[in-house]
């Protein structure tokens, strides 16, 4: 079993633009404005102007990145606006489309259109579906699409899926990732399966005549296709794409669609919250807002990631052509001219899934018991914390301490922030990091060669007479002994080994024997013979033999690199986190080539390390 821990993959993470794309819809003359003539008339692929209100002579000229005339189809906006960014989406980061307009400029045919003409939607699923299709048979990937259907109304946010839903919470996780609870995500498998739950959502949406438009959306739309695609080959890393097909509302001017009673409020919620979309852009464009209101409204809370966030987003601003149109179409407009300037930063959503370890060990195998102990043996501390482990293991049979589980994803950064750095940077990191380290290991041998010197120096004036008698004769003498005697013998004393909870307790007496004070005695006193009683702290090493020293050192680096769980908790100053964060790292980067590389690991330093080496050695060469 595995537990997956998120990583947003920051080393491509590049900016891009939203893309802003005009719509002309064609011209419905009628007999009344036939002397009139369209307001707007397109330039080239990318320009079009429209006539400067205050003055009929002159025009107002606008750049985009593409212009869709009258004559242009649904399939070529497709393939010119939406098809270059619905690729992002099957590696692991989202992308967005949304129609912005006027009420009757044709945002709805351009998203759904017809069963004779497809608009955006349908064609974005079906090109989702041709590229998974593509990427099954080339890749080591399985992959999943689903969906989720809802719209906003009356600042209400419904699920068309499920028609008898109430109004559901917009949440945000610490990710910054935007999420409804309780909205339905529907498993699809095809084309076909998308349109069997399509078509009856989009009739539950809500719509109304006007004297603008005879079906005119009463709502914000936003469909919502999730494509996740799972690596076969283990550690199973996993990415997730969101694509967002939105169908905004048209802002309404009530003087002309006749609004009354209930078409009056809708009619207000929709122009709030245009209004507040309108706010969030400006608000990005200035640069220097400390808040950007997405908060202020449902559908902005919806489109943070669209417009400022992590989105490959394009938006396809409808207009119409007739001089009724003109303040719309100019408010329009302007409102995409502000808005092709908003920049967005993608980035890879990516879980990469960690071994789960077992918590609980047991302590009838710290203390070396068998299992037909006897249990009325254990103190009450010892109760309390068994109890503890029970209830925790039956909670949970994974990596379930935080202070692991955050070591392991700090550690994942790391590796993955290294992979943006190029090869030159980082083995100049390494040459650096093992240069202070050999300057490190010369100051520690000449503090060595001073401390042995020393200890050397205390026992010159000492003779062989039995220890008892040393015992009895040193303590008159104590008095007499200078500050310098008094200090060289505080450097000479050796501390005491840490041994093993399951060593015998004749090993154990006999370790200690190795704690000795060394002390500056007259000549009558008695002198231990050199060996491993006058062994310092600091020269324990160059005392053992090279070959058992060498041997000794290839074993702890055998258990490191495959030893489970419970061998690594055997080692000396190894306990059960340590051991998780050492499999961990294994895990991640393979065996470790030499016995140094364990300072990599977290939490253990250099100081620690060498206190690691000392207790493992020496409890081996003691058994």
């Amino acid at each position: 079993m595995a537990q997956r821990v998120a990583v947003a993959d920051g080393g491509n993470k590049k900016t891009t633009r939203v893309r802003v794309a005009v719509r002309l819809r064609p011209y419905m003359s009628k007999h009344d404005e036939k002397s009139e003539g369209p307001c707007v008339r397109g330039l080239d692929s990318q320009s079009l102007e429209i006539i400067n209100w205050r003055n009929a002579t002159e025009s107002v000229k606008y750049q985009f990145d593409s212009f869709h005339g009258e004559e242009t189809t649904q399939q070529e906006v497709f393939l010119t606006s939406v098809k270059p960014i619905l690729s992002h989406v099957l590696n692991g980061q989202n992308a967005s489309v949304f129609a912005y307009g006027p009420t009757g400029a044709g945002k709805t045919h351009t998203m759904l259109g017809s069963p004779e003409q497809p608009g955006v939607i349908p064609q974005a699923v079906r090109e989702v579906f041709h590229l998974v299709k593509g990427k099954k048979e080339d890749e080591g990937w399985d992959y999943s699409i689903g969906m989720s259907y809802l719209e906003i109304y009356n600042e209400k946010v419904l699920d068309l899926l499920s028609p008898g839903s109430q109004d559901l919470p917009i949440r945000e996780d610490k990710d910054k990732n935007i999420l409804i609870p309780g909205l339905t995500h529907t498993t699809i498998s095809s084309f076909s399966d998308f349109d069997k739950h399509f078509i009856p959502a989009s009739l539950n949406r809500t719509t109304a005549s006007t004297k603008l438009n005879q079906r005119s959306s009463r709502s914000h739309a936003i469909l919502l296709i999730k494509v996740v695609r799972t690596r076969r080959t283990f550690p199973h890393r996993q990415q997730t794409g969101k694509l967002y097909l939105v169908d905004l509302a048209g802002s309404e001017d009530n003087r002309r669609t006749g609004n009354q009673g209930i078409r009056l409020k809708e009619s207000g919620a929709i122009n709030l919250s245009l209004f507040t979309l309108s706010k969030v852009v400006d608000s990005l464009n200035s640069g220097t807002a400390i808040r950007v209101p997405y908060r202020d409204s449902k559908l902005t809370r919806l489109l943070q990631d669209s417009l400022g966030g992590s989105a490959h987003s394009v938006m396809i601003t409808n207009i119409a052509p007739e001089y009724k149109y003109y303040f719309d179409t100019f408010t329009a407009l302007n409102f995409a001219a502000k808005s092709k300037l908003i920049v967005n930063k993608p980035f890879t959503r990516e879980t990469v899934a960690v071994p789960m370890l077992p918590v609980k060990r047991a302590r009838d195998e710290l203390e070396g018991r068998g299992p037909d102990a006897d249990p009325q043996r254990k103190r009450p501390k010892e109760e309390k914390r068994s109890g503890q482990e029970d209830a925790s293991s039956a909670n949970c049979n994974s990596l379930a301490a935080p202070s692991v589980m955050d070591r392991l994803i700090a550690l994942e950064k790391l590796m993955m922030s290294c992979q943006g750095k190029d090869r030159s940077s980082v083995l100049n990191d390494v040459a650096q990091s093992r240069k202070e380290i050999q300057e490190l290991k010369e100051k520690q041998r000449e503090f060595e060669s001073k401390a042995l010197l020393l200890s050397r120096l205390a026992g010159e004036g000492s003779s062989g007479k039995h220890e008892s008698d040393f015992k009895n004769s040193t303590a008159p003498l104590q008095k007499k002994q200078s500050n310098t005697l008094r200090s060289i013998r505080q450097q000479a004393v050796v501390q005491p080994l840490q041994v093993s909870q399951l060593q015998p307790q004749q090993q154990l007496i006999t370790v200690k024997k190795q704690s000795v004070c060394v002390k500056k005695k007259p000549s009558n006193q008695f002198e231990p013979p050199d060996g491993k009683e006058n062994m310092s702290e600091s020269s324990w090493e160059s005392k053992l033999d090279n070959s058992v020293l060498e041997q000794s050192r290839k074993k702890i680096l055998h258990i490191l690199n495959s030893g489970s769980i419970k061998e690594l908790k055997g080692l000396q100053q190894i306990g059960d986190k340590k051991a998780k964060l050492i499999l961990g790292w294994r895990e991640l980067h393979g065996n470790f080539t030499e016995l140094e590389d364990l300072v990599r690991v977290e939490g253990m330093t250099e100081k620690r390390f060498s206190s690691f080496m000392k207790a493992n050695i020496l409890s081996a060469l003691g058994k």
